[in-house]
């Protein structure tokens, strides 16, 4: 079986730790699908415009191999671990995702989307339409989906942190907002604990407190159980003063970057 891509999603998420978990739970993360020209694109497109959703067949492209259970982002009671085949994992025999996205505009052989779960560059390899009529099955059991606890909690910021994240914003093309809300906003925490085996975070129970690594950034933030509120709080480097000396080996490329935030704040 030969497949080709017809396609090339471009979107801000470039890590997979950037990208939502189920898209549409994540309104504010636009993309578009820049369709391959030549290849008479241009008329398979026609009336497309006129829905509202849209499936989006694609290659996970920044997977190797696949396991045969994962651990959902939000575990069922008693089930730490599910099969591959009853879950989303983008691990999987043959690496084809399928995310259905909302569709906002078509301009020649680019397709404008939104609540996109899909990282930068990754090849579509087909586009259908979502039709309401026989894709819902609003009142389908969902097996162990249907038993999950997380809580979906609110995500505010300060005002400390709101003027940092605006200038990371303006000076690279990191957004750590996003990154926070995917990360904390639902699925993080479960009947008011919070889920602290995730890699990127530490908690602090005592002090209600935790930090969460985006990149060689740092958020500093705290949470109410009773409001189920998380606040961010503050951003720092995530490099040591050694490490931003100059001269300094820069394997990411981005302690400029750092530096000046520093002096900014």
């Amino acid at each position: 079986m030969e497949v080709n891509p017809i396609g090339t999603f471009f979107g801000d998420a470039v890590y997979k730790y950037d990208a939502p978990r189920q898209g549409r739970l994540f309104a504010g993360h636009p993309g578009r699908i820049v369709l391959n020209s030549g290849c008479n694109f241009e008329m398979a497109l026609r009336d497309l415009d006129g829905f509202e959703r849209i499936w989006v067949i694609f290659q996970f492209h920044e997977n190797e191999g696949w396991r045969p259970t994962t651990r959902p982002p939000v575990p069922a009671p008693g089930r730490d671990r599910v099969g591959t085949f009853a879950s989303r994992s983008p691990y999987r025999p043959n690496s084809i995702g399928l995310s259905c996205v909302r569709l906002l505009k078509v301009d020649g052989l680019t397709l404008y989307v939104d609540e996109a779960d899909l990282l930068n560059e990754t090849p579509v390899l087909d586009v259908k339409p979502y039709i309401p009529m026989a894709d819902a099955f609003p009142n389908a059991k969902a097996g162990w989906v249907d038993e999950q606890e997380g809580e979906k909690w609110s995500v505010e910021t300060s005002e400390k942190f709101a003027a940092q994240n605006q200038w990371i914003g303006e000076n690279s093309e990191f957004d750590l907002m996003s990154f926070a809300l995917v990360q904390l906003g639902r699925g993080g925490f479960s009947n008011g604990v919070f889920d602290g085996t995730r890699r990127r975070l530490t908690l602090d129970e005592n002090t209600k407190t935790g930090v969460l690594a985006y990149r060689t950034f740092r958020i500093d933030f705290i949470y109410d159980e009773n409001t189920k509120s998380v606040t961010l709080q503050a951003i720092r480097s995530g490099y040591s003063k050694d490490d931003l000396e100059e001269g300094a080996p820069d394997k990411w490329g981005d302690k400029p970057l750092h530096r000046n935030f520093l002096k900014k704040f």
